[in-house]
């Protein structure tokens, strides 16, 4: 009975009519993709472990039955898109003519910085969109997209990664939006409202708990406790759900304390649909129902993993069919396995297809089109906008912008003049040419050199490797060093080289030991500031480094430091230009760190959402205190905060607002960031010691003035009690406005606690840390506790700007 069975689905009369005529083969058909192009080039964790059952078999052989989805059509080899268009159209013709139901395929692909296939837009890597906390300009990269899906017949977009990062070891933190859930949630939501926006379902990754592995290991368990599940992972899916309405799911490879959450109905049941109200299509991560079996060992072969899946609320076994073919048939009919549930499946993977006009009459009757331009004007404006917005000073002792007059420019560095070093690892780039070496990219992607030829055309430049991404080849470092004592100023750029299991320094598979820069990168860096010439260090990465060595002068630092440094992660096709724009001046620097900037790898994992004793203090001789802390961004220009106003009290169920005046003190145009944070001075249980509430882009030309406020839910407040349930407790709370997570957050000794008995002779690392923030006001939660409940409003208004 289906009563019975959690969460099955109501089915429209099309649905109900289809299903009723399925066989068995028919109906697993439906829930397992075919990759078109599969072969022996790795773009999947074991890929080449899996086996291929359907090999030397016609495509007609293989969706006989009909198939739920084709695999990355445009994504897994460089094909033209003209002629891969044509050839879809005619194979959705196809299998609309010659299978028993006429079900056309769902098409999917990647597109995490753009749709990734041949010739496509490469957008900034999803650090870089919260680097720019402009949701609203994230939402127009969605659409953008989104349009280029849906004009090559591509239904579903594997993006976007909700994984709030927790530790900068772990490889994928470039695709990744940044360590607060409240920034990963608005960014992450945009992203989807913009991909829907033009017809295209997205998917999010990867519920639950992904980013939470040990060490940064990628696939290793996750030992995260049930209130971290809810109030730091949980969140951005909460949102990208009840707010902007995704269609599709993901889950994550790992276990959680020892439970695979492919094989979880707490969470992809229970929890996601129950819960959550999830109506939507959970497709299985990449081998992910196998792994049940090859990784996990919970099941002893593939049709106990099929059954482990499907049974928790798996519906799509991606990215080909194993367990979900012959494996499940057999378990239903052996009586294991209720029908039911391959039934509530299939019910889902059809209501989607309506939804996407594939079971209408006319689908695939109009013509292919003819014209297709996957990078136009419109793609490559909102990619440098995206780029300029994103890219973060970090020091500057007025080197930059440079000057005008320079004659000679030493631009030195492994990431100089390299296309893919502006990349992430999802990029078509670096996720599938890097098997076709010999493959032009096929798109404009100009290089910081060539930007910077094309923005200072007076100045010489002379390039100079200096050294590898990786590596302890330093056989470069005389001509780098001659290159940079010859010059005016010196601009090198180090970095990552993002790529897949190995092949880079950092993406899926690319974990590392180190937080140091890759190679000899930081001994070059070193060698060049000895020079004497103003050197700036511009960081092309997919993750935070430990780079305090050239911000602060300590024990272990040089005795010089560079004279600028600006933090750009993998900005994509516009990035050289953005680059050059920045050192130039043509463009101000406006983005603000999506991570804390780390002390040390051994300082990790660490959140700035930490409460009192997850920071520095006296009873530990370590300190992980961020060398550059969550928010931290400088400008070209300078901003004052005046006149906060905070409401005095709010009900525990109602909204409060926070005023504040913002004004460009300096003498060039730039743009604020401006963060509101909170903290909960009394709470149940411990509470961070500053929390993002709300933020905003507030545009300034120089010397105006803007009246911000901010309207903000209690529910930005809320945490999950000691009972298991979330809730705003009465109480006071602390408010203030800062440029960052550390200015003005408060410190804490233990001297009046312990009478001066503990008291560390280590102490922490302390340096002067460029900022403001106004004074806190303490607003009052009044009335009884209240439970939150999803009709509860999450997003903070913002008016002002």
């Amino acid at each position: 009975m289906t009563a019975d069975i959690p969460a099955f689905p109501a089915a429209s009369p099309r649905v109900s009519e289809l299903l009723a005529r399925m066989t068995l083969e028919e109906k697993v058909a439906q829930l397992v993709g075919y990759w078109v192009d599969q072969g022996g080039d790795v773009v999947a964790p074991l890929q080449n472990e899996m086996g291929h059952a359907d090999a030397g078999a016609t495509l007609a052989e293989i969706t006989k039955d009909g198939i739920g989805h084709y695999t990355r059509v445009y994504g897994t080899r460089p094909v033209d898109a003209a002629a891969r268009v044509a050839w879809l159209w005619e194979e959705q013709r196809r299998l609309k003519k010659a299978t028993r139901l006429g079900i056309p395929a769902l098409v999917h692909e990647e597109c995490l910085t753009g749709l990734a296939a041949w010739k496509a837009a490469t957008f900034p890597t999803p650090l870089a969109w919260g680097a720019s906390f402009d949701p609203q300009l994230v939402a127009e990269m969605g659409a953008l997209i989104g349009e280029s899906m849906r004009d090559l017949g591509i239904h579903q977009g594997l993006a976007p990664v909700l994984d709030v990062v927790r530790d900068p070891r772990w490889g994928r933190v470039d695709e990744c939006i940044g360590e607060d859930p409240y920034l990963v949630g608005t960014v992450g939501t945009a992203y989807v409202q913009g991909m829907q926006s033009a017809g295209v379902h997205a998917t999010l990754k990867h519920f639950l708990g992904y980013s939470g592995s040990h060490a940064g290991r990628n696939h290793a368990p996750v030992s995260a406790g049930p209130r971290e599940i809810a109030d730091v992972f949980l969140p951005p899916f909460e949102m990208a759900i009840r707010d902007g309405g995704v269609k599709s799911v993901m889950n994550s490879y790992s276990e959680i304390d020892g439970v695979p959450v492919a094989s979880d109905p707490r969470l992809l049941t229970e929890l996601l649909r129950g819960e959550l109200g999830f109506d939507g299509v959970v497709v299985a991560d990449y081998f992910a129902v196998a792994f049940l079996e090859a990784m996990h060992a919970v099941a002893a072969d593939r049709g106990e993993a099929a059954q482990l899946a499907l049974t928790a609320g798996i519906d799509i076994e991606l990215p080909s069919g194993d367990a979900y073919l012959a494996p499940l048939i057999e378990r239903v009919r052996s009586g294991a396995l209720d029908e039911a549930y391959l039934d509530r499946a299939v019910i889902r993977a059809l209501r989607q297809k309506e939804e996407l006009g594939l079971l209408a009459p006319d689908a695939f009757e109009a013509e292919p089109p003819q014209h297709i331009d996957l990078d136009s004007p419109r793609h490559r404006a909102v990619a440098r906008q995206l780029a300029e917005e994103s890219l973060v000073l970090l020091s500057n002792d007025g080197a930059l912008p440079i000057r005008s007059d320079l004659s000679r420019i030493a631009l030195i560095g492994p990431n100089a003049d390299r296309a893919e070093a502006l990349q992430g690892c999802y990029s078509f780039a670096n996720h599938v040419l890097a098997h076709y070496p010999d493959h032009e990219l096929g798109f404009e992607i100009p290089t910081v050199r060539e930007a910077l030829v094309e923005a200072v055309p007076g100045a010489e430049i002379v390039v100079a490797r200096g050294c590898e991404v990786d590596g302890d080849d330093r056989s470069g470092f005389d001509e780098a060093v001659e290159a940079a004592s010859g010059a005016d100023i010196a601009i090198v750029v180090v970095g990552d080289q993002a790529g897949l299991f190995g092949r880079g320094t950092v993406g899926e598979g690319n974990d590392t030991e180190s937080l140091e820069l890759p190679g000899v990168q930081r001994q070059l860096v070193e060698r060049l500031v000895a020079t004497g010439t103003p050197v700036v260090m511009v960081l092309l990465t997919g993750r935070p480094y430990a780079i305090g060595w050239a911000l602060d002068v300590d024990a272990d630092a040089v005795a010089a430091l560079p004279a600028a440094v600006v933090q750009s992660f993998f900005p994509g096709e516009e990035g050289g230009r953005a680059i050059a724009a920045l050192l130039t001046g043509a463009a101000s620097p406006s983005g603000r760190l999506p991570v804390s900037l780390p002390r040390s790898a051994g300082a990790q994992p660490y959140s700035y959402l930490h409460p009192i004793l997850g920071g520095a203090s006296d009873v530990t001789s370590t300190d992980p205190t961020p060398v550059r802390p969550f928010g931290f961004g400088l400008s070209y220009t300078a901003f004052a905060y005046d006149d906060l106003a905070v409401d005095a009290e709010v009900p525990s169920d109602g909204r409060f607002t926070v005023a504040i005046t913002v004004t460009n003190t300096g003498g060039r145009d730039g743009t604020d960031v401006v963060q509101l944070y909170g903290r909960d001075l009394v709470g149940s249980v411990t509470r961070p010691t500053a929390q993002l509430l709300g933020y905003a882009r507030v545009a300034l030309e120089a010397g105006q003035t803007k009246r911000v406020s901010f309207d903000v839910p209690t529910t930005r407040l809320a945490f999950t009690d000691r009972s298991g349930v979330r809730v705003v407790e009465p109480g006071d709370i602390d408010v203030w406005i800062a440029s960052h997570a550390a200015a003005a957050a408060p410190t804490h000794e233990l001297g009046d606690a312990t009478g001066g008995v503990i008291s560390n002779v280590r102490g922490r690392h302390r340096h002067e840390m460029p900022g403001i923030a106004t004074h806190a006001q303490t607003l009052t939660i009044t009335g009884a506790t209240h439970r939150v409940t999803g009709s509860d409003p999450r997003m903070v208004e913002v008016s002002g700007v």
